[in-house]
């Protein structure tokens, strides 16, 4: 392990603390969250990088803004939603956890002497954040729609807003803008030079920011996909609706309606995380 990895992981710890209260004072995060938060933001700082560090702020700011900002709007449909803006534990890890896995076997393979590993590596981090921060941005923008959802399965028939599975264009266009500020961020970051290891094996600039493009959307566009197919949704029987919660206001159990009971949201926005690394992973290997 270099030298300066302790002390870049107690900087992440102490940064990301700090940033995790502030967002538990101001309602981002719960006390459980916290801790995701701490556990993510000491990884992607100490073994990623500050440019990791500084791009997953990014991705919390912007997200947990936007989730602020709309709120009121998601107050009429959180009925179908099982949380609220306020994350956990288990969010923050669907949400950064892929990232920081990779961020870690980034490090490892880098200290092997492996930095064609290390790189390809990199880039299923930054993609992962960016489907993270995309998926993000397509749920808060895509529920001011003025188009009705349609499913993203054939016929691609209309749905109600708020239904799991429902894309819209202006949904598509905030995840691919969202992603994108993942990879200009990460790339911008790495061009500044403020990290020891300049992960050059990740490639150009254009390369990062076309693999947290594509890679970005296409975990959008999965999570999706799982929301339309097999995630676990309730009939809540009492508002005749369907949604995510396993129970109703009063506790009770709902009856599932389709899809599989453990296949919860925060698994499906970690599987997605983890195709949008994939596939950025995918971009770097086609790439010059």
């Amino acid at each position: 392990m270099p030298g300066h990895i302790p002390a870049r992981l107690a900087a992440g710890l102490l940064l990301s603390a700090a940033i995790g209260l502030l967002a538990l004072r101001r309602g981002s995060l719960s006390r459980s969250g916290v801790l995701g938060a701490i556990l993510t933001g000491t990884l992607l700082f100490g073994l990623g990088g500050f440019s990791a560090g500084f791009t997953l702020i990014v991705f919390f700011v912007s997200s947990s803004l936007l989730s602020k900002f709309t709120e009121a709007r998601r107050r009429t449909l959180s009925e179908k939603y099982a949380k609220g803006s306020r994350r956990d534990f288990w969010q923050a890890m669907a949400n950064a956890g892929v990232a920081s896995a990779f961020a870690v076997g980034a490090a490892l393979t880098s200290w092997a002497g492996r930095g064609d590993l290390a790189g390809l590596l990199v880039c299923g981090m930054v993609g992962a954040l960016a489907t993270s921060n995309g998926d993000t941005w397509a749920t808060e923008i895509g529920a001011f729609s003025r188009v009705p959802p349609r499913s993203i399965l054939p016929p691609f028939a209309r749905v109600e807003p708020g239904t799991s599975g429902g894309i819209t264009a202006l949904g598509t266009g905030a995840a691919l803008a969202g992603a994108m500020l993942i990879g200009i961020t990460f790339a911008l970051l790495r061009a500044v030079g403020i990290d020891p290891e300049p992960w050059r094996e990740a490639g150009s600039a254009f390369t990062v920011i076309a693999a947290a493009e594509v890679g970005g959307l296409a975990g959008a566009m999965f999570d999706s996909l799982l929301g339309a197919t097999v995630q676990g949704l309730y009939r809540d029987e009492a508002r005749g609706r369907i949604t995510e919660k396993a129970r109703d206001a009063t506790g009770k159990p709902n009856p599932l309606a389709r899809g599989l009971p453990w296949m919860t949201n925060d698994l499906v926005n970690f599987l997605a995380s983890f195709i949008g690394a994939l596939v950025a992973v995918l971009i770097r290997l086609a790439a010059p």
